[in-house]
């Protein structure tokens, strides 16, 4: 064999490893490696379904909310593990669940996927009933933790937006349903949280439908209250942190000024949690000073004003 021909050779071989390389979002991956944060993976049961979901801890003293994190149409990739553990340096417990768990090539998840595409087509056709059974699964395993405070909240990005939107009109319990980008749900009358949502100017599919979804949740009498970032694109979190040279200027600032607007309104779900938290005694304020962690405050992004608001 020629030298051409094993250079072919060898080129169509690696096809497959580049694309997974590609997947991979390295950028992401190398910032959520420098993070100090505890990270882990557990297994959540339900129905005879084994569910794996990345955890995320904050490194605070006292006990947080909890947020369940719902991943793109491209699986829990590593930019949506860095969204976990950033989401845990402001502050809050993450539990982010690969909903994609046991549908990958050789039972694994979103890490087996040697394709975007792949990817999207398996997201495509998860069962939603499938889903809202593992987002409750994740929803408790929070909840119960010791380090938990209580409340908990829902955000998710593109097709993790939509099931964020649907997920609230389901579980009764959430103090905040946070939606990045993802369409409603044909019926918003169940919904008891509070729904803020974050949507791009340059993203017609998704963004014009929150004219109606306002009127709807209006009628309904339920809070909503959706941010249409000026000149973003659909996936600005993800777009406007990625630091090659086609993100946009546009997409950078809706990502900051969305970061910035999702960590304020936690941080008003746990004020509320503080101020209907029932007075601690003096035994339990020595027991929780003696075993408490060592805090780390790695701060929120800077706040800044939304661009747009249709309310």
């Amino acid at each position: 064999m020629t030298r051409s021909a094993l250079k072919l050779l060898a080129f169509v071989m690696l096809l497959p490893f580049a694309a997974s390389f590609a997947f991979a979002q390295d950028w992401a991956k190398a910032n959520l490696e420098k993070s100090p944060r505890h990270r882990e993976w557990v297994t959540l049961k339900h129905d005879n379904r084994s569910l794996q979901a990345y955890v995320v801890y904050p490194e605070v003293k006292q006990k947080a909310t909890v947020v369940v994190l719902i991943h793109e149409i491209f699986g829990l990739s590593d930019w949506a593990k860095e969204m976990a553990d950033e989401l845990a340096g402001a502050g809050y417990i993450v539990v982010a669940p690969d909903l994609l768990s046991g549908m990958g090539p050789n039972g694994g998840g979103s890490s087996e996927f040697t394709s975007q595409e792949a990817t999207v087509k398996a997201v495509s056709g998860l069962d939603a009933s499938v889903v809202t059974a593992d987002l409750d699964a994740a929803a408790d395993y929070g909840k119960k933790l010791p380090s938990a405070n209580g409340k908990l909240a829902v955000a998710g990005f593109c097709w993790g937006g939509g099931k964020t939107f649907l997920f609230a009109t389901h579980r009764k319990d959430l103090s905040g349903a946070f939606v990045f980008y993802g369409p409603p749900p044909p019926d918003v009358t169940t919904i008891t949280a509070p729904v803020y949502g974050f949507y791009a100017g340059s993203d017609a599919r998704i963004s014009s439908t929150v004219p109606d979804t306002t009127a709807a949740m209006k009628a309904a009498g339920k809070k909503y209250e959706p941010v249409i970032y000026d000149g973003a694109g659909h996936g600005f979190m993800r777009a406007g942190e990625d630091p090659s040279p086609t993100t946009t200027p546009e997409n950078k600032k809706a990502r900051a000024e969305g970061f910035a607007r999702l960590t304020k309104l936690l941080k008003q779900i746990d004020t509320q949690s503080a101020a209907a938290a029932p007075a601690t005694t003096t035994e339990e304020k020595l027991a929780e000073k003696s075993t408490a962690p060592v805090s780390c405050d790695h701060g929120n992004a800077g706040s800044s004003k939304a661009v747009a608001a249709i309310l």
